[in-house]
């Protein structure tokens, strides 16, 4: 039996090196510069948030600490039994086994959705966009963060790592979807070398990796993202 649902796109990091990637979700974005960007579009308090492919909830926390309710979606189930254990004192946390194209949730149920690092967001997603317009209720936004594969070395190590992707092609698409644009600077702030490291190396392939290894110096990567978002 699969462990994952039909329709999920495979994850090469979370999936694959959860502990890994709960270092690189401890080290991205210190100050706080992508929940500030998308409170500031949109804020969530007393709201009701969903968080699409929430992996092993790290973000579900801090959401919950505000919103009035908190869904976490994810078709992993490893990942899913993860992320229970780490809500599982929350009352207002709930987590779904379920994919962005069929979400498990009544239509205008949901003022914010958000969705964070999932570079294959862009041609091929219209059926989860399709999902978010039925489930965002009027007054509401979208939000979908993801790394800016067009700029720095993290961009660059990006491109080299997987060839087939095309910034072009996925800017046309949010282009033709309508979503506005935000460029964020965010880095990544290591408290051991040896943890910016290892997530390089699942961020990457080997050769592409230890060349990345020997460009970066410190503990500190520059990680330049771009937040794009819809309003309802």
């Amino acid at each position: 039996m699969s462990r994952f649902l039909k329709g999920a796109i495979p994850s090469p990091n979370i999936w694959n090196t959860p502990r890994i990637y709960e270092l690189e979700n401890r080290a991205v974005d210190p100050d706080g510069l992508a929940e500030a960007a998308m409170a500031s579009i949109r804020p969530w308090t007393a709201a009701t948030v969903l968080d699409i492919g929430c992996g092993t909830g790290y973000h579900l926390p801090s959401l919950s600490a505000t919103a009035a309710r908190v869904i976490g979606v994810e078709p992993h189930d490893d990942l899913v039994r993860l992320a229970g254990n780490r809500c599982r004192a929350l009352p207002n946390v709930e987590i779904h086994r379920a994919t962005a194209q069929t979400l498990p949730l009544p239509g205008s149920s949901v003022d914010v959705a958000v969705a964070r690092w999932a570079y294959f967001f862009g041609p091929g997603c219209e059926p989860g966009l399709a999902e978010l317009s039925r489930v965002v209720r009027r007054g509401g936004a979208a939000f979908v963060l993801d790394l800016d594969a067009t700029r720095g070395a993290f961009g660059r190590w990006f491109g080299q790592s997987v060839p087939s992707y095309s910034s072009r092609a996925v800017e046309a698409f949010w282009t033709r979807q309508g979503w506005s644009r935000r460029p964020l600077d965010l880095r990544m702030v290591f408290e051991r070398r040896a943890d910016l490291e290892a997530v390089l190396r699942i961020e990457f392939t080997p050769a592409v990796a230890e060349r990345a290894i020997a460009e970066t110096s410190g503990l500190e990567i520059a990680y330049p993202n771009v937040l794009r978002w819809k309003l309802f």
